[in-house]
């Protein structure tokens, strides 16, 4: 080497790549698969007829990823048995996270993960200490595979009784769906003609309750029942606590103040106010009514149950059972005038206030604007846009039944709703900014609040 050479070498050192950023990594891979699902969907070869245009079958792809279940074309008439198979992978991907998966696959293949993927991992699962990734994924994988194979043969029975087409399809597409809460159906209109079947509510609502309570509390009463030392973790009780006083409450409200299920058997009727308070809280989207016929009251309830959603590490989307209940306790201690955040004789750590606060506000503000820019492009009223607009962003797919009436802006502003709400409005944002460093400090200034 020449003295030249060496003195190149110092003047130029080797650049290193940067570090990956998890949040964006999340926000281009979610991106990424619902542009391959696109590009499927809008092959010949996987539909059944020619309706549907280019952008209805990017919003089918984006609310099978998302795990929404807003459709502007009917699954079954639209797409055939590979179509339908595409969806089922997207929700599929969707649901567990593809990095759940992709991670999963490189466990099994090598028996470790790479640093960048690890953190990029632990950035979307979340999974509170002291959890093991490596286990976490593996009993993350391992539980789906056996409650979505348990519930297709819980609802073969039922769906070949019913004498519907396919019923092994049937079973094993509905069993995923539920599971990962996205709402798609191979019926026209959901489970409407099925609303009196007892066995159906029940398995479906198992199965999308599974799904949104979320890995945590199945870990934890896993282990409660395998190691007697384990206990229920706060985050296990926040959530089973909140899931079902949001259950009770609104099944009772909804059961008395819905109009339009009052000339029902008195089963039927609380079967039908069960499940659809069942499907807003767990953002599944299955309906067995009509939800364009619901009365006033009833669409604020729901949409406010929308808009809380299921549970962090789960499969369901909203802004979460445990922000709410967050945001619930520390306005509990400030109306008694305590110092510190306390839920069930636990002080709340202030990087999780601080983290419910700013969730709930990008959330909300997620929500007004996507309302703001859906009445900008689109007639129909505002009660059914808000609706619209609160199940988009939720992944929740209920609908007034405007979905396949927007305007191509109208679905543009949906699409990017269900993106929004799969990936996390924080996410989103933090994702836009890069980290920074702050090696100084600001002068503290009182500011009056209320």
């Amino acid at each position: 080497m020449s003295l030249f050479s060496f003195g190149m070498r110092l003047r130029h050192p080797v650049r290193h790549r940067p570090a990956l950023d998890p949040l964006r990594t999340i926000v281009k891979g979610y991106a990424l698969y619902i542009l391959v699902g696109w590009l499927l969907l809008c092959l010949p070869v996987c539909r059944e007829s020619s309706d549907g245009s280019i952008l209805d079958h990017l919003f089918t792809a984006a609310s099978a990823v998302s795990t929404t279940g807003l459709a502007t074309v009917g699954t079954a008439d639209t797409y055939n048995g590979l179509g339908e198979t595409i969806i089922l992978l997207l929700i599929q991907f969707g649901g567990l996270g593809y990095l759940t998966i992709t991670s999963f696959i490189m466990l099994s293949a090598t028996g470790d993960l790479s640093h960048a993927r690890k953190k990029i991992s632990e950035s979307a699962l979340g999974p509170p200490q002291p959890y093991i990734l490596r286990r976490y994924l593996r009993m993350i994988v391992v539980f789906t595979a056996i409650i979505e194979l348990v519930g297709a043969a819980a609802l073969y029975p039922v769906f070949a009784l019913a004498e519907a087409p396919r019923p092994v399809w049937q079973a094993v597409f509905h069993s995923v769906s539920a599971f990962c809460t996205a709402g798609f159906s191979l019926f026209s209109n959901s489970f409407e003609d099925l609303r009196g079947n007892l066995w159906l509510n029940f398995i479906v609502a198992v199965l999308s309750y599974l799904g949104a309570i979320g890995f945590i509390v199945l870990h934890d009463f896993y282990h409660a029942a395998t190691d007697r030392t384990r206990r229920i973790t706060l985050t296990s009780k926040i959530i089973l606590w909140s899931t079902l006083w949001i259950g009770m409450a609104g099944s009772i409200l909804f059961f008395f103040d819905e109009r339009s299920i009052r000339e029902l058997p008195l089963g039927e009727r609380w079967l039908t106010a069960c499940f659809q308070v069942m499907t807003a809280s767990t953002t599944v989207g299955f309906n067995t009514l009509p939800i364009g016929n619901v009365g006033a009251s009833s669409l604020v309830l729901l949409t406010v149950i929308m808009i809380i959603g299921a549970s962090p590490s789960g499969t369901g989307g909203g802004l979460k059972t445990t922000t709410i209940s967050i945001l619930w306790a520390q306005m509990a201690s400030v109306a008694r005038r305590r110092e510190s955040t306390t839920f069930s004789r636990r002080v709340i750590p202030e990087s999780r206030l601080r983290a419910a606060t700013a969730s709930a506000t990008f959330y909300l503000f997620a929500l007004a604007t996507g309302i703001y820019l859906l009445s900008l492009v689109d007639s129909s009223s505002w009660p059914d846009q808000m609706f619209e607009c609160a199940s988009a962003l939720g992944t929740v797919g209920l609908s007034r039944g405007i979905t396949g009436e927007l305007t191509a802006s109208g679905k543009g502003v949906i699409i990017a709703l269900m993106f929004l709400g799969r990936v996390g409005p924080v996410v989103m944002g933090m994702s836009l900014f890069k980290p920074q460093q702050i090696t100084w400090s600001y002068p503290d200034e009182d500011v009056v609040v209320g």
